[in-house]
């Protein structure tokens, strides 16, 4: 008799600043995927920018992930306790030749696209233009060496090369089979920034590493990380990590049809919660 996967999922938020609905909705779709399914759900403390994650905003968030009824299992990963598992896949990263240092500021970006004519834009920002990507081991060495800050990024040619003539194929339950192609990853996503001296992961890889870790089968976030799923697959490819199935929800908008995000102070959950509000769930579903 063949046994079907146990469904897990998980919700991921970075104590930044407080909850707003839109990480209710998004919390509570893969709280309810897995429960409908008699599955797992698993929170987990992306706090992997120390300079900018506050222990009150951690606290606040389980207190907002009570309040509107969700239930998780504990211990809770905290991405801050385990640099060394991304550590670890940066070192099988580097061992298949497809890291390099990048020395340039976000100013030295801008400035070689101006000089350079180009425009190209990820979803992230400019799109990196190769500048430290051609520096000679030399240069790189003698940069490394004068400990000049710099990020390591995925040489998107060199993985592409390792990828030879496999597909890259993900599943998403709304959207159908989608294809990681070379084009995409090459034009929207490019080199992208894996680690920065400081901070020994990103979040694509750190999101890669603990969903695998975690043993994830439905990743459940916003459309606006559709893009960055095709640079996941390939991550997953280059670590021989499986592929869980996704789902890239609507992103909730205020009444003036502007999508919820700390950076806007949206009305926090925490503010509901205060002051008697209670959360319209009909309205979401």
């Amino acid at each position: 008799m063949n046994i079907s996967p146990q469904i897990i999922t998980r919700f991921a938020p970075s104590p930044t600043g407080h909850l707003h609905l839109g990480h209710a909705y998004s919390a509570r779709l893969a709280h309810d995927f897995a429960r409908a399914r008699d599955g797992r759900f698993l929170l987990r403390i992306e706090d992997i920018d120390q300079g900018r994650c506050k222990a009150e905003y951690e606290s606040a968030i389980y207190e907002d992930m009570k309040w509107i009824g969700l239930t998780w299992e504990t211990p809770v990963r905290r991405q801050s306790d385990h640099m060394d598992d991304y550590r670890q896949a940066l070192d099988i990263l580097d061992r298949k030749g497809v890291l390099f240092p990048c020395f340039c500021t976000r100013k030295d970006i801008r400035r070689e696209i101006a000089d350079s004519g180009r425009a190209a834009h990820s979803s992230e920002g400019p799109l990196y233009p190769g500048t430290c990507r051609t520096l000679t081991m030399a240069e790189r060495q003698l940069r490394l060496d004068a400990d000049t800050p710099h990020a390591l990024r995925l040489d998107m040619a060199k993985a592409l090369e390792l990828l030879g003539d496999e597909t890259l194929i993900w599943k998403d339950i709304d959207a159908g089979e989608q294809i990681a192609n070379p084009e995409t990853l090459l034009r929207t996503l490019g080199d992208a920034v894996l680690a920065r001296k400081d901070i020994p992961t990103s979040y694509h890889l750190s999101v890669v590493v603990d969903d695998h870790l975690q043993n994830i089968s439905h990743v459940i976030r916003g459309k606006d990380l559709f893009q960055a799923t095709h640079l996941h697959r390939l991550l997953q490819f280059l670590l021989n990590y499986n592929t869980p199935q996704y789902l890239h929800h609507k992103l909730l908008t205020d009444d003036k049809g502007w999508r919820y995000a700390k950076r806007d102070n949206s009305k926090t959950l925490k503010f509901m919660r205060e002051n008697g509000e209670e959360v319209a769930w009909a309205s979401f579903f």
